[in-house]
């Protein structure tokens, strides 16, 4: 009897939702009220679905930011909280001084603001998406996602290259020395990189976690002059160039930043100023990357009956940043005299 009793008021209940959904179907006096209410609460759906997918599939696979351990668990509010250690510890050899000295380790904090990137506007018009035999929307949020994932990457990469050369604080900015390539500038060479890790290990950096990101040019210096290096780049699947070459792991980038003529300084990113190509050095154990918020921005062509235009961007909030001690190098391409 309960089971019966239970039955009409579920299909008593179905029945009201369906007189609902025909009453928003059929012309009433609030039809654009409610035609827009839908529309608004679809494209939230598909706002919601786009950008969860935007975070997944965001990842850089097989380039270098592979190397870089993602920190999410340091982000809030779109910012980065990166943790500085104390002091470490004194090491005592063949000690024979008790009680052995207590010491606390005052650990800080560092938060740095995410970097915004916003994508510019693309519009799909509904005469597209009625003639053409694929989803465009989709191909154009796609095409979205690989835009922001190079500029990423990109700005990331920038970001890590050192200002100028400051061995003090680790920062090292070196010149090739090679012959001339023809044009005026000169060839890296193998000893150029056997001078960085020189540097490097006289330093101190760890020996474990170097990565080296040439430059195109750079890594035809290397194919010329070194036969290894050569097989190894031909032999290569994806990702990693050479697992281990002079102490380095190695990719390509055609993005790197170049530096001034003159001074030998960074120029400033997106800057319309030609300056040398650079190989980039970073330590992935003292590098982190991080996304933050994203969010979809999108009009559908309903509510905009003038165009009957679908309106697509993006935004995204996202890191990569160095911390620690080991620092961060650039090899730039020298100037025949």
């Amino acid at each position: 009897m309960k089971k019966n009793v239970f039955k009409l008021v579920m299909l008593s209940l179905l029945m009201l939702v369906a007189t609902a959904v025909a009453h928003a179907i059929n012309m009433t006096p609030f039809e654009g009220v409610q035609v827009a209410t839908l529309t608004v609460s679809a494209t939230q759906v598909k706002n919601t679905t786009a950008e969860k997918e935007m975070i997944k599939q965001l990842r850089h696979e097989h380039t270098w930011v592979s190397e870089i351990k993602s920190r999410q668990n340091w982000v809030n509010q779109d910012t980065i909280k990166i943790p500085k250690r104390g002091a470490a510890p004194q090491v005592l050899i063949d000690n024979t001084n008790y009680p052995i000295v207590k010491n606390e380790r005052d650990d800080s904090h560092v938060i740095v603001a995410l970097h915004k990137f916003d994508t510019e506007n693309t519009i799909v018009t509904e005469d597209e998406l009625y003639a053409l035999p694929y989803e465009k929307t989709s191909d154009v949020q796609e095409q979205h996602r690989e835009t922001l994932e190079d500029t990423t990457a990109e700005y990331g990469l920038w970001g890590l290259a050192p200002q100028a050369n400051d061995e003090a604080k680790n920062l090292f900015v070196l010149v090739t020395t090679g012959e001339d390539d023809g044009t005026g500038r000169l060839k890296l060479t193998t000893k150029d990189l056997r001078n960085l890790q020189a540097k490097m290990n006289k330093a101190g950096i760890d020996k474990n976690g170097r990565i080296l990101i040439l430059s195109d040019d750079h890594v035809s210096d290397l194919l010329e002059e070194d036969r290894k290096f050569y097989t190894q780049y031909h032999n290569q699947n994806e990702g990693a160039i050479v697992s281990r070459y002079y102490g380095f792991k190695v990719y390509e980038d055609s993005t790197t930043p170049e530096y001034d003529d003159t001074t030998l300084e960074k120029i400033p990113f997106g800057s319309v100023t030609v300056g040398r190509k650079s190989s980039v050095i970073f330590h992935k154990g003292s590098t982190a990357k991080a996304v933050g918020t994203v969010k979809r921005f999108a009009r559908p062509a309903e509510l905009d009956p003038e165009n009957r235009e679908n309106t697509i961007g993006f935004r995204l909030y996202h890191i990569i940043v160095a911390y620690g001690i080991e620092g961060s190098g650039a090899i730039i391409s020298g100037k025949a005299a």
